[in-house]
This record gives structure tokens, C-alpha cells and sequence, in this order.
């Protein structure tokens, strides 16, 4: 068992899980709270529909590329840990700033369908709220298989594993048995994903130096295989486990090592950074004159 690839596939699965969750769950709360239970079948509908597309999607991609041929294979696993690395990051600071409106945004949208009274309403609300996890699950977690190689059964595992999770406490949520401080669990496993989509990020450099694409920087920033070796056959399992979360080698490229190091700064710094709170407007209407003495 490779114990990195297990844990990557457990954070993303239950980072997106959890979120994916929660959507349901504040959906199905707010039915409850308005004595309309009888239309959970159809969230449920909604919900299964988009967690079975993305799933079909997920495995024609990994399917896709181990059908391709050098270099061609090389590239597409580079485009698609960069698309990858682009769809989390997009993700991360999409949730930052929408986090505290979700809810409220959910219910208003939940009312518009029962108005409505369309009975499809409801489960495309679902479909469209999940789907967007879905598609971002599928896409982040076949980049993580490629950049595992032959361990790629323990990514999907701990995906598995970490949505399963996801699923009982979106349950706990939609019960209230469970507290979750929402706000530190985004923002902590957000700073994980960063680190690991600065490893997908790495995975696709090294890919395209490879196969000649990028030809400057590709000697070795340095070599510590001595002290931590990344080679499963080193039998370092440390080594093994940051190479599977966070795109860990023992000796990256220039290239490679810089790309790697700006994206976490950078991303890190914009993602930690406090948000600016939004000032109330002021009215426009003029001051009526105070009454004369």
C-alpha cells in the first residue's frame, strides 16, 4: 500500500466530498424546515445523476490516457495535471470568497423551484450544485493517478475512503449531531490542496522536459537522494509519501523546483491573506434640512 498516494486521494476526496455534502445537506434541511420532505428523492436524484456523469468522465480520462503513446502520452497527462492544477486553485478562491453567501443562495434557489412547482426542479437544482464538485473531483483526482503511475488504485481509494467520510458528515450536518467549524476546515485542508496542486503543477514541468518541450533549466537544482530518496525501490517510504501528496523529488529540475516553489508562495500568500470586508453603501437619498429654531 502506498501510503502518499492513499492520503492525497483522501484529502481531495474529502475536501470535495464535505463540500458536495454540505450543498445537499443545507438543501435537504431547508426542505425539512418548510415540511416538504417529500421531495428528497428528487435532491437525491440529482445529486446521484452528477456524482455517476463525473464519475464516467474520471475514468474515460485515466482510461484515455493510458492509450496514448510516447510523447504524446506525456502531454496529455501534462495538459491534464495543469488543467488539474488550475480547476483547485480556481476552487479554492471561488469557495473564499462565495462561503458565506452559499446557504442563503441555496434557500433562495430552493424557494424559485418549489414556486415553480416544476418536479424536475429540484433535482437540477441538485444536479447543478454537485456537478461542478463532481467534475472538479474527477479531474483533480486523474491527475494525481497519472503523477502516481502504478500506484493509482491507492488514489482512487482514498478518494473513495474520504468521500465516504464526506457523506457522514454531511448526515451529522443535515441532523445537527455534528459541529463543524467550516471556516477552519476549508481553510486547512485548502492549504494542503495548494501544496499538492504545486506538486500536479511540478509533475507536468518535469513531464514536458522530458520529452523536450521546455529545454532550459532541466539540469538538477540540487540532489538529496543520499538523505531522502523518492524511487519506491529506495524503500524510503517518507520519500514516497511526499512524492505522492506534494510532487516531492529527491533531484528536480531548475525548472521544475522554481515552478513549484513561486506556485506555493504565491498561491499560499493570496489564499491566507484576511479578506477585505465589504463596506455598506451609502445612500444616495439627500439629508432632509433640520427644522429651523
Amino acid at each position: 500500500m502506498d501510503l502518499g498516494a492513499l492520503t492525497s486521494g483522501l484529502v481531495t476526496g474529502l475536501r470535495e466530498g464535505v463540500e458536495a455534502a454540505l450543498i445537499v445537506a443545507i438543501i435537504c434541511a431547508y426542505l425539512a424546515k418548510t415540511g416538504n420532505k417529500d421531495q428528497f428523492p428528487l435532491v437525491f436524484l440529482g445529486a446521484g445523476a452528477a456524482i455517476g456523469l463525473s464519475a464516467v468522465l474520471g475514468i474515460i480520462l485515466f482510461v484515455t490516457v493510458g492509450g496514448f503513446e510516447e510523447p504524446y502520452e506525456q502531454i496529455f497527462e501534462a495538459v491534464t495535471l495543469i488543467a488539474a492544477a488550475s480547476v483547485v486553485t480556481w476552487m479554492l478562491f471561488w469557495m473564499r470568497r462565495q462561503a458565506r453567501s452559499v446557504k442563503g443562495e441555496l434557500q433562495a434557489a430552493v424557494d424559485k423551484a418549489m414556486d415553480r412547482g416544476s418536479v424536475t426542479a429540484l433535482a437540477v437544482l441538485a444536479f447543478v450544485a454537485v456537478i461542478r464538485e463532481g467534475l472538479e473531483t474527477s479531474l483533480f483526482l486523474v491527475g494525481q493517478a497519472n503523477s502516481a503511475d502504478e500506484d493509482a488504485i491507492w488514489v482512487l481509494v482514498g478518494a473513495a475512503i474520504g468521500l465516504l467520510i464526506a457523506a457522514v458528515l454531511g448526515v451529522g450536518f443535515y441532523h445537527g449531531s455534528r459541529r463543524l467549524n467550516l471556516a477552519t476546515f476549508f481553510r486547512w485542508t485548502g492549504v494542503a490542496l495548494i501544496f499538492i496542486a504545486a506538486g500536479l503543477l511540478s509533475s507536468a514541468v518535469h513531464e514536458l522536459i522530458e520529452i523536450g518541450v521546455i529545454t532550459f533549466g532541466t539540469q538538477p537544482a540540487f540532489d538529496i537522494s543520499g538523505v531522502l530518496p523518492h524511487e519506491a525501490d529506495a524503500g524510503n517510504i517518507l520519500g514516497q509519501f511526499l512524492r505522492a501528496i506534494f510532487g516531492y523529488s529527491a533531484t528536480p529540475e531548475v525548472t521544475t523546483f522554481v515552478v513549484w516553489l513561486t506556485y506555493v508562495v504565491v498561491v499560499l500568500y493570496l489564499f491566507l491573506r484576511p479578506m477585505k470586508s465589504v463596506a455598506a453603501p451609502r445612500s444616495l437619498e439627500p439629508t432632509p434640512p433640520s427644522p429651523a429654531r
